[in-house]
């Protein structure tokens, strides 16, 4: 019976890690994706509207 629980807490782990894995590798894809299409079109950043004030900013990093 240890050995079932242990198995399904390993395999439980290794499927989170897997996830986890695959969603940063999703992120990096697409900021790459991003970088790769302002290099092309010579952009210095990405705006985006602030939808309190109205007015464009350059996008952050950390946001999505």
């Amino acid at each position: 019976m240890s050995r079932i629980i242990f198995f399904v807490i390993l395999i439980g782990g290794a499927y989170f890690l897997y996830r986890r894995f695959v969603s940063d590798a999703e992120k990096l894809q697409a900021k790459s994706k991003a970088a790769e299409r302002e290099r092309q079109t010579g952009a210095m950043g990405t705006l985006v509207k602030d939808e309190v004030t109205g007015e464009y900013r350059v996008k952050r990093e950390e946001e999505e």
